[in-house]
């Protein structure tokens, strides 16, 4: 029987890792896309300077920076200048905190876990900033591949042999349909950043699952087209971020037992 407490811990921490997600999300393409006029203080990283509002850049008190429940108490509104405080970074912090639940609700309380509860956050901000920047970041998703073929050094969620097949496999499948589709139209279909997305969720889900999971990233990409289409955020030839899909997909398969699916 799952522990009810080993859940609610998990999803606290997911919680609070989803405040810190909420920096990376919106830091880090900044910190990768730097210029000597870009208007960023000297001194910018993922921790400093404090979270201000976007408004009137009034520096974010830390008691007004506890995840969700600030948001709720604020009406969604900065505590100063009452300016609208948007969906997305509650839904992030609640988006961790479901994910980290859902990954000690289906694994026991050890090292798989939390390295899946890590695996986690680095899919859920990557798929946040592909959404934003069409960008996959290698620091976030080269980390991801090692953690995965370390967490499968014991075979916790697949042998370790398919876990490297599934890296080398996942990475090369896109590449060729990369390179196919540019011979064939003369225009790049999908990003870098993509192969080595697959490859990091190959090496933690091993080759086996892979066209499971190309299959589901492919339909769910027609559905997020259809989606920005239909709100006027795409059109027709212009790109759009593949690697959200991948996540999402990816995230489930190496998260939830293949007993349940």
């Amino acid at each position: 029987m799952t522990d009810v407490g080993w859940v609610a811990v998990m999803t606290l921490l997911g919680l609070l890792a989803g405040s810190v997600l909420n920096c990376v999300i919106w830091r880090l393409p900044l910190m990768l896309n730097r210029t000597e006029n870009d208007g960023l203080p000297a001194r910018f990283n993922l921790f400093l300077p404090r979270s201000c509002c976007p408004q009137c850049l009034h520096t974010i008190p830390f008691y007004h920076n506890v995840p969700l429940l600030s948001w709720l108490l604020l009406r969604g509104r900065c505590h100063r200048c009452r300016a609208s405080i948007g969906l997305r970074y509650p839904l992030t912090e609640l988006a961790a905190a479901l994910c980290s639940g859902w990954v000690a609700w289906c694994w026991p309380p050890g090292e798989t876990a939390l390295a899946l509860a890590l695996a986690s956050w680095i899919l859920i901000a990557l798929l946040c900033i592909d959404l934003d920047h069409l960008l996959l970041p290698d620091v976030l998703t080269l980390p991801l591949l090692w953690l995965g073929l370390l967490a499968n050094l014991s075979g916790a969620v697949t042998p370790l042999a398919d876990a490297v097949i599934g890296a080398v496999a996942g990475y090369l499948s896109l590449w060729g349909v990369y390179w196919g589709f540019l011979l064939l139209t003369g225009r790049e279909g999908l990003g870098y950043g993509d192969f080595k997305l697959l490859a990091a969720l190959g090496a933690w889900c091993g080759w086996q699952r892979l066209p499971v999971l190309v299959l589901g990233a492919s339909l769910a990409g027609i559905g997020l087209i259809m989606l920005l289409r239909l709100k006027g955020k795409t059109g027709r030839g212009e790109a759009f971020p593949f690697g959200p899909c991948l996540a999402a997909v990816g995230w489930w398969l190496i998260v939830t037992p293949a007993a349940t699916w």
